[in-house]
C-alpha cells in the first residue's frame, strides 16, 4: 500500500486538524475526439538520428490513448508505442497520419517544418 503523502503542513499541535492529503489516483475527464487538439510532427531527437512521427496533445486515459496508440500502430502497419500522452510512430508518417487522424474526428495541426 502506498503511503500518504501529507501536504501543506508538517505538523500541528490542534488534536481536531484535518491533513490534507496528495490525491494521486485523479480521474481524467473524457473529452470527446472533436474537441482535442493533436499536434503531429517529425522527431529525430535522441533516437541515433532515426525518425519518429510524434503525435502530441491527447486528453484522455491511458486505457484511451493505448487504444490509439494500438489503432494507428496496426493501420500503418509500423512499431511505436505510448509515454507521458504522446504516441510515436517508427519512421516518418506524418502526412498519412495526418489525414487519418481528421478521419477519425480530431482536430488536428501540423508542428514543425518539413
Amino acid at each position: 500500500m502506498k503511503k500518504k503523502k501529507k501536504i501543506n503542513i508538517v505538523f500541528s499541535t490542534n488534536p481536531n486538524f484535518d491533513y490534507s492529503y496528495e490525491d494521486n489516483g485523479c480521474e481524467v475527464e473524457d473529452v470527446p475526439y472533436n474537441k482535442q487538439c493533436l499536434y503531429v510532427s517529425i522527431d529525430r531527437k535522441g533516437r541515433a538520428g532515426k525518425e519518429v512521427t510524434l503525435i502530441e496533445g491527447f486528453i484522455g486515459s491511458n486505457n484511451q490513448l493505448k487504444d490509439l496508440s494500438k489503432l494507428l500502430k496496426s493501420s500503418f502497419g509500423v512499431g511505436g508505442g505510448f509515454k507521458n500522452g504522446d504516441i510515436f510512430l517508427q519512421g516518418n508518417f506524418k502526412e498519412k497520419v495526418f489525414d487519418f487522424l481528421i478521419k477519425q474526428g480530431f482536430n488536428v495541426k501540423k508542428k514543425g517544418g518539413r
